[in-house]
């Protein structure tokens, strides 16, 4: 078992569904919720996260090839908006603050919206969990380990909603902020390796691998 390639996935899953940048979105939306129903609310939006994502784990790449694209297409291109998710994150208006926006515009504090989509399955997160689960590299259970892998993530997600007021306490909108900000920076970098795994794949340029596989660039079968 690749230990360093597992964590490369949980790192990598871990930065685009963001559990800390959802806390603030969490106690923003339930604000008329009455506590009784926190814990409940909580565990909604993770599980219908989780069935979103997974979604995207077991038909994303069906739909592509169906649609006669090629996966390294699909892999620039996700790359693409991951790098300009990344830069939201980096430069422009903090996911908290920007997710409790809409909220606020929209008038909405349900478990659906913001909360589970787009705070937790991000539509970074639905690329990268097709990405890192190719169905011509990765076997069977492969897939089931990031799937396994992924679920360890939205868990933590659930516990972090479920403690979501003590930990605010502790790090503040200013906190939440910063954190997003220094995942957007290592988001940034998975998404250039990830454009330029996907040149490879094409035949546009020869890539040197690097010394750690990423795992964001599919592995050759052997």
């Amino acid at each position: 078992m690749d230990w360093a390639a597992l964590a490369k996935e949980l790192i990598t899953l871990i930065v685009v569904i963001d559990p800390v940048g959802s806390i603030p979105v969490f106690l923003f939306a339930v604000q008329g919720v009455p506590r009784t129903l926190h814990r409940r609310f909580a565990l909604r939006a993770v599980v219908i996260a989780a069935l979103v994502l997974l979604a995207f784990l077991v038909g994303g790449q069906l739909l592509l090839e169906t649609l006669g694209l090629r996966f390294g297409s699909f892999q620039i291109a996700g790359g693409v908006i991951l790098f300009l998710f990344a830069m939201t994150m980096v430069f422009g208006e903090s996911k908290p603050a920007r997710e409790i926006e809409e909220a606020e515009r929209d008038h909405l504090a349900g478990a659906v919206f913001p909360l589970a989509m787009p705070s937790i399955a991000s539509p970074g997160a639905m690329l990268a969990i097709v990405i890192l689960t190719d169905n011509h590299t990765e076997s069977i259970s492969e897939q089931a380990v990031t799937a396994g892998l992924l679920m360890i993530v939205l868990l933590l997600t659930l516990v972090l909603l479920l403690v979501a007021s003590a930990v605010h306490k502790v790090i503040g909108n200013t906190g939440a902020s910063v954190i997003s900000r220094v995942m957007g920076i290592i988001l940034a970098t998975i998404a250039v390796d990830s454009i330029l795994g996907g040149l490879d794949a094409l035949g546009v340029m020869d890539v040197a691998p690097p010394p750690v596989e990423s795992p964001l660039t599919p592995l050759e079968t052997e």
